[in-house]
């Protein structure tokens, strides 16, 4: 495999790479710190990215990043998801078997949440993913969640992550008084040129072994072929790496990423 020609000691470009050592770009570390006072906060917001921009990279970071004895970090990601499924998934993970009857089951979490903040003095943070796939049942029920009141705060941080489509759901009429209640919004751009670079080094600088792999003209082409999205540069380098490897060449230049563009990838790969 290509680690052991390039003397590889970890795998680049993977789903598994550790989060401490993921590139943070700087609309990351924005994210990130909008993230942490949403959460202190207990705010509602939404986190919107086209497809392979860093949803999931954010969502592991911003999980790592709450000290577990101040939060309580709750994970939903189910596009068929109902109200009813809604609050059984969130009190699955707090450990409580949820009633029957969606409205018998809020009233379960709202008591649990009321106990972890005023008993246990933690916070609750919940992150709906795939939330652009939400039914308009679901949808609907999260302006009754965020209606809840215990005092002047909200019960919980409500953080809806999704595809760029869901603020095209979210501005339909029916969903206005939902709309009405973000707080915060924040979206997560394609990579620039000299940020496609930098996440590309910190890949390798991660696997260690030979650092300067891909001249500058590859670079120009992964990037202008990826249009910066993280998914498809991963895709790209990986395919490269693997061909070069096969060739034993040391270098990647353009020429081979050409090759590899219009030999290596599959047909509507994003």
């Amino acid at each position: 495999m290509y680690e052991n020609f390039y003397e590889m000691i970890n795998t680049p470009f993977a789903r598994n790479t550790p989060v401490t050592e993921l590139y943070e770009s700087p609309a990351m570390a924005d994210a990130l710190g909008r993230l942490a006072y949403v959460a202190d906060r207990q705010l509602f917001a939404v986190v919107t990215a086209d497809a392979g921009c860093g949803k999931s990279t954010l969502i592991r970071r911003f999980s790592t990043s709450l000290p577990k004895e101040e939060y309580i970090f709750l994970y939903l990601s189910d596009s068929k998801l109902t109200p009813r499924w809604f609050y059984k998934g969130m009190l699955d993970q707090l450990g409580i078997e949820s009633k029957f009857y969606r409205g018998d089951a809020k009233r379960q979490l709202q008591k649990e949440v009321e106990i972890l903040r005023g008993v246990q003095k933690k916070k609750v943070v919940c992150i709906l993913d795939e939330a652009h796939l939400m039914e308009k049942e679901t949808i609907e029920e999260l302006r009754f969640l965020l209606n809840y009141r215990f005092d002047s705060m909200s019960p919980l941080s409500l953080i809806l992550v999704g595809q760029a489509e869901l603020w095209d759901k979210l501005r339909l009429q029916r969903y206005a008084a939902v709309r009405q209640r973000i707080d915060l919004s924040c979206v997560l751009p394609h990579l620039d040129r000299a940020e496609t670079e930098r996440y590309i080094l910190s890949q390798l600088a991660y696997a260690g072994g030979k650092k300067e792999i891909f001249t500058d003209r590859a670079l120009d082409d992964i990037y202008k072929e990826s249009t910066g999205i993280p998914r498809r540069i991963n895709r790209i380098c990986e395919k490269g790496l693997m061909y070069a490897s096969q060739q034993s060449k040391r270098l990647i230049d353009e020429h081979l990423v050409r090759y590899v563009l219009e030999h290596e990838m599959l047909g509507g790969e994003s």
